[in-house]
This record gives structure tokens, C-alpha cells and sequence, in this order.
């Protein structure tokens, strides 16, 4: 059965459960009064908070309203089994770093435009992005003859501003993170008038984010669970609310990084909360407050939210890449980590979702060392020997007939304080694994090296 056939007995009707569709205000229906209290306390207060009351209602109706206008903007993206990546286990990727602009904002952006009257079209819209929100308001903006304005955090990816120009709008870089983007971006909408396209904190944005999960349970109707990585929350938060609207028994699961956990906080402390900073390659995700929208949706239908590491990320990024040719920012790999390293319980068949792939390529060689590392195929050793000839080809045949190929050598004659007659010799090398490594030094401790900072 597929889904239109799930959903048809309540189309084009109101739903009268209060649990299935409510106003989008700045809480939900279904809290409780603690619950109400609890958002209504101090929240993100870096941040301002804009349209109290979002006019528009999330239903099932919304979601398959976005699925038929991204039609013409969004394309159906691939549903893959990863079983080079996950070979005892049913695991599968939603590869939305395939989709048009290279990530899945190009969905919630484009729908919340084509709903836009004319007059709010003719004063223009206004967004704030790490890069990936900005080109889907771009291209939205571009298609409709719509002027564009978009902030960017300073240090977003070369790659992601420049193609956010190209699509037509004006980029205005901003210091700080995505916040300090969306403070500069809310002065210029008061000032000219124009419509905030919020990347994530908008019932039409979480509509258009919603319709991958209709899309997952058509490709996989007997789906057991779903990863999702989360920033601000907007991509799960449709996912979840249109998943466990339609099939509940459907596990999902958000992942955050490490340095940037403001979702995991918050729902830790049942309160919408600001992190003082972030820090994370996942540049993506890098949000200090998530929106008081997305949090009451995920804390009505999301299961759990974890975090990944930066490592654990960079690790996932080299996999998509080595075992299945898929380019995946950090943003959109942190689904893969947490599956790679069993954050989440995980049971039967899993979807990850890949939610981007637009990767500075100047950033993407460190993620690929930094993964190598992480997994034991590059390491460096320091050893101490005689400064006297012969003790490099020494130490240098050791490794090579272990099969490791030596890519740098650091050779420093200045010795030490214990003993001037010696130097020390740094060595970069490729290598299987860590046991491998340890072989290595097993046998140039067995002829006689001794390694310095051990």
C-alpha cells in the first residue's frame, strides 16, 4: 500500500485529534501547562524571536501540498543500500546530497516562497544560512523573479557563498556563527519589510523538510528506523512529525556534533536553550539555539537525540566516499557516524539520511586525514637514534617490510639535553590499521629504537 492510500481516508479533512495537527504558535497544543511554562521561560536570549504566531497550520495536508509544489524545484533523491558500510546489518541512505543545490533546504525554502502573497514578493525576502538554507532561497527566490538577500556566517565555505551568488542573490558575510547571522538578518527586515525565509523555525519550512519522510516510507514501506542529523532542528522535525504520523511504531533518531549539542541540551533540560558557543566541522549544524517550533516537534516525535564527534564524522565522510562514491559535507554525515558507531539501538531496517553534500574541497583533504588517523591508515612515530649514517635506511626498511609506505620523514639533528649525540626522527606513514601500527613498533623496539613522547 503506499502512502497516498494510507493518507486518502483523511485528505483534503480537518484532523480533529489536537495530537495530529495544531496552530503553530510559540507552543504547540499538546504541552502541558509545565510544559507551557517551561517554554515561556528565558530562551536563547542572544536571539530575538520573531512572528509569535505563524498564521499557517502542520498537517499531513501541508506535507503532501509541499510534495506536489517541489515537483518543479526538488527531485525524488535515491534510497541506497550501504552494505559495504554496514555489512552484517540492512541499512540504507537517503541521499539528499544529491538533491538539487546539494542538500535538502532547497525543500523548505522552496515551498515557503510559493506560498508568499504578491505583495510579500514584491518587497523581497530575507534568510540567514551556513550556506546550504541560503541556496535554496536563492534558486526559490531566482525562479519566482523574487529579490534575495541572504546573511552568511563569515566562516561558511567559500564554496557554499559562491554558489549561493550564482543563483542570483546578494550575499551579505556576517562575523560570528548562523545566530550573529540571524540577529544582522532580522535588522534588514525591519528595516526594508521583507519576508524572514527562517531555515528552520516555520511551519511551511518544516513542511517542505517533511516530505522526505513521505518519500522514505514510499521507497521503504516496512522502514524499522530513521537517522537524521539535526542543527536548528526544521529537517527532523517534518521527518519525525510525518513519519510517526503515518507509521508510529517507526523509530527516529536525531544526531548532533559533539561541539554543537543546543537540541541535546535543550531536551535534557526540557527548555529551549542557548549554548554559549559551537565548534565543529560540521558547519552545517553549527547552531546555538534551536528553533521553540522544531523543539516542541521533537519532543513530541523525535525518540532520542545524540552526538557524534568530529573524528566520528570525518570517519563517516571517508567511508561514503571509499565504499560508496558519495560526497557528504559534515552536516549531512553525522547520520552515518552515529550508525557507524552505534549511538543509536538501531533494529532491523535503517535509514540514514545524508542531508548535504556541499563540502569545501580546501576542507575536505583535513577531513580525510583526520579520518585516516581516526582509523589507524596514518600515523606518525617519533624515534631517538645515534646521529650516524645508516639509521634512517634502518628504520626505514623496518617499516617497509612490515608494508607500510613511509609518505614523511622529519629528521632533527639539535638532540637533547640528556644525550647530544642523538637526534630524533619523526615519521609519517600509511598504514592498515592500528594493529599494524603496533607491529611496527614492536619490531623497531626490537632493534633497539626507542620512541620519544611515549
Amino acid at each position: 500500500m503506499d502512502i497516498f492510500h494510507l493518507w486518502y481516508p483523511f485528505a483534503g479533512k480537518p484532523l480533529r485529534d489536537p495530537l495530529s495537527c495544531f496552530p503553530i504558535r510559540t507552543e504547540p497544543r499538546f504541552l502541558t501547562a509545565a510544559s507551557r511554562t517551561r517554554l515561556e521561560g528565558p530562551v536563547c536570549r542572544d536571539r530575538k524571536r520573531v512572528n509569535t504566531y505563524y498564521g499557517n497550520m502542520l498537517t499531513l495536508d501541508t506535507v503532501y501540498q509541499a510534495s506536489f509544489a517541489l515537483k518543479e524545484a526538488a527531485r525524488v533523491t535515491d534510497l541506497i543500500r550501504a552494505p559495504r558500510m554496514f555489512p552484517s546489518d540492512e541499512v540504507y541512505l537517503k541521499t539528499e546530497n544529491l538533491q538539487t543545490t546539494g542538500s535538502f533546504k532547497v525543500r523548505g525554502a522552496y515551498y515557503k516562497i510559493s506560498r508568499l502573497t504578491d505583495e510579500q514578493k514584491k518587497k523581497g525576502v530575507i534568510a540567514c544560512s551556513a550556506g546550504n538554507h541560503a541556496q535554496g532561497v536563492a534558486l526559490a527566490a531566482a525562479r519566482q523573479g523574487i529579490d534575495a538577500v541572504i546573511c552568511i556566517p563569515e566562516g561558511a565555505p567559500i564554496s557554499k557563498v559562491e554558489a549561493t551568488r550564482a543563483y542570483g542573490a546578494r550575499v551579505e558575510l556576517v562575523k560570528g556563527v548562523y545566530d550573529d547571522a540571524y540577529n544582522r538578518a532580522l535588522e534588514i527586515m525591519e528595516e526594508t519589510g521583507r519576508t524572514m525565509i527562517h531555515p528552520f523555525n516555520d511551519p511551511d519550512v518544516i513542511a517542505g523538510q517533511g516530505t522526505i519522510g513521505l518519500e522514505i516510507l514510499q521507497q521503504l514501506p516496512d522502514v524499522d528506523t530513521i537517522i537524521v542529523p539535526v542543527g536548528g532542528g526544521g529537517l527532523i522535525a517534518g521527518v519525525a512529525f510525518t513519519v510517526k504520523m503515518l507509521k508510529p511504531g517507526v523509530k527516529v533518531y536525531g544526531v548532533q556534533s559533539s561541539g554543537a549539542p543546543s537540541m541535546v541540551s535543550s531536551l535534557h533540560d526540557h527548555r529551549v536553550e542557548a549554548l554559549a558557543s559551537v565548534s565543529t566541522i560540521s558547519d552545517g549544524i553549527a547552531v546555538k539555539c534551536p528553533g521553540d517550533l522544531t523543539y516542541s516537534l521533537c519532543e513530541k516525535y523525535v525518540d532520542d537525540v545524540v552526538t557524534v564527534s568530529d573524528d566520528e564524522t570525518a570517519v563517516a565522510i571517508l567511508d561514503l566516499m571509499e565504499k560508496q562514491k558519495l560526497v557528504s559535507e559534515g552536516a549531512g554525515a553525522v547520520s552515518v557516524a552515529a550508525a557507524l558507531f552505534h549511538k543509536v539501538p538501531a533494529k532491523g531496517r535503517t535509514v540514514c539520511l545524508v542531508s548535504g553534500g556541499n563540502i569545501d574541497v580546501t576542507i575536505l583533504s583535513r577531513v580525510i586525514n583526520r579520518a585516516l588517523i581516526k582509523e589507524g591508515r596514518l600515523a606518525d612515530i617519533t624515534v631517538e637514534l645515534l646521529d650516524k649514517p645508516g639509521q634512517l635506511v634502518e628504520v626505514s626498511s623496518i617499516i617497509a617490510r612490515a608494508g607500510a609506505n613511509v609518505v614523511g620523514v622529519f629528521h632533527d639533528k639539535t638532540g637533547n639535553e640528556k644525550n647530544l649525540n642523538n637526534c630524533t626522527l619523526r615519521v609519517t606513514m600509511e598504514t592498515r590499521d592500528f594493529s599494524h601500527i603496533s607491529e611496527i613498533k614492536e619490531n623497531l623496539s626490537a632493534a633497539g629504537f626507542q620512541f620519544v613522547g611515549e
